[in-house]
């Protein structure tokens, strides 16, 4: 039943219903009123205009593509800061301007050349603690003979397990390069510059094993000038490589080096070339040396190393690498020849400093010219006054024949005679002059 059927759209209808009883039955009611203004359609069953919506893609593209400009734009500000950091440190902030060099300088020679050491030119004092001069072991050279070339892995196997670090401390800085033992009870030889300013000194030994034995290394001597250093560690039985005679290399022989370049890090590196030229003379800081040229590598750290010939045997202390500011230079290594520092070595160990070397006074060609009787003689091309062979009735023009009662073709061989002589030692020179055979006396004098 209903009640209160009464219409009006302004008034709100209720409805009342009520069931019989015993006849219940479900009832399902429905009621229709209008929308709310607000949730009314304003176009009142007009056609909507189509919605435009952005597609997904896009609006993710130029995203990506915002974040693309700023990521380039971050790099190029980058690089531009880089260069001008870099720029600012090379050339300070003057703008740059045009060669004041000729057109060609660009193609010439490289100018400026120096020769790389591992410390700097300034000479620094060395106080690491002395070893007491006067022992008495030797360093002795051991000739070729008929041993056999070795493989460049056998000449490793060799030749490492006498090559040690040799690490020298300034107060909280150290230098490094690379030493060599040459005798069992604990000499080790290395460049004088590597331990240049030192007030102590450590020298590790690796064994097959690759583990490092530390030991505190003592000086026996140095010399600046021929850059070599003797030092004592106190060990034994300790693996002490063979010394070679440097004078029977030739051009073009195997060489190879074996040291720690650029520090600690990769140390025992081993590198191969060729003996490139023998008794080099080379201006260093203004001391003339003579050295083994090679193309076998050298760096920082490789000083004071080895220079190996094929047989294993160490011909040469490494020791300066040439350079150049304006050019690439590579293969161009120097080491002090074996039979030059036999000497040296051994008046380090025996006076802790080299003794006064013995000179001649004279300049000889170094081309042999042939006598009337067929024999080769070397022109006296100058004789320096109030030295050894002026005070010994040498001239100029005459030509040597024989030097200490052995017969001489080329000044390598008299210089080689020399290295055995001592300043006071009176030396017989045979000389041909004027058509005659002259035998006289030299009274070997120090250099001055």
């Amino acid at each position: 039943m209903c009640d209160n059927l009464t219409r009006r759209e302004d008034l709100e209808v209720v409805l009342t219903y009520r069931q019989q009883e015993n006849l219940a039955q479900p009832v399902i009611l429905r009621y229709e009123r209008e929308l709310p203004p607000c949730m009314r359609d304003p176009f009142q069953g007009e056609q909507a205009p189509p919605r435009r919506e952005s597609p997904p893609e896009r609006e993710r593209k130029g995203r990506w593509g915002v974040r693309l400009f700023v990521g380039v734009s971050l790099l190029v500000a980058l690089v531009c800061l880089g260069t001008g950091i870099w720029y600012v440190s090379q050339y300070g902030w003057a703008l740059p301007e045009e060669s004041q060099e000729p057109d060609d300088y660009r193609y010439g020679p490289p100018e400026g050349d120096y020769y790389y050491f591992d410390q700097e030119t300034t000479k620094k004092e060395t106080t690491i603690r002395r070893y007491p001069t006067g022992g008495p072991y030797r360093l002795s050279l051991v000739p070729a003979g008929d041993l056999p070339a070795l493989s460049p892995s056998e000449i490793y196997e060799q030749v490492t397990p006498s090559t040690v670090t040799v690490l020298g401390h300034q107060g909280n800085y150290r230098s490094v390069g690379t030493g060599i033992i040459f005798s069992e009870d604990g000499y080790v030889l290395t460049n004088s510059h590597v331990i240049e300013g030192c007030s102590a000194c450590t020298v590790l030994i690796t064994d097959s094993y690759g583990v490092d034995t530390s030991y505190d290394a003592r000086l026996v001597g140095c010399d600046e000038d021929v850059d070599l250093a003797v030092l004592k560690v106190s060990g034994k039985d300790l693996p002490a490589a063979q010394f070679g005679v440097s004078d029977d290399l030739q051009v073009g022989d195997p060489a190879y080096a074996i040291g720690n370049p650029l520090g600690v890090e990769l140390r025992n590196t081993l590198t191969s070339g060729i003996v490139s030229a023998i008794n080099r003379d080379v201006d260093v800081d203004g001391v003339t040396m003579t050295l083994i040229q090679t193309t076998a590598a050298l760096n920082s750290g490789n000083s004071g190393g080895p220079l190996i010939n094929q047989y294993g045997q160490v011909v040469g202390v490494n020791t300066i690498k040439m350079m150049s500011e304006y050019d690439t230079i590579e293969g161009l290594g120097f080491a002090v020849p074996s039979s030059l520092a036999l000497r040296w070595v051994n008046e380090l160990i025996a006076f802790g400093q080299l003794q006064p070397q013995p000179v001649l006074g004279v300049s000889i060609s170094r081309i042999p010219e042939t006598l009337p009787d067929g024999a080769s003689a070397l022109r006296v091309e100058e004789v320096f006054e109030g030295l050894t062979g002026d005070l010994a009735g040498l001239r100029e023009g005459d030509y040597v024949v024989a030097f200490n009662n052995q017969r001489v073709t080329s000044t390598e061989q008299i210089l080689a005679i020399r290295r055995d002589l001592s300043v006071g030692d009176q030396v017989p020179i045979r000389v041909y002059r004027n058509g005659e055979y002259l035998d006289l006396m030299m009274d070997m004098m120090a250099e001055q």
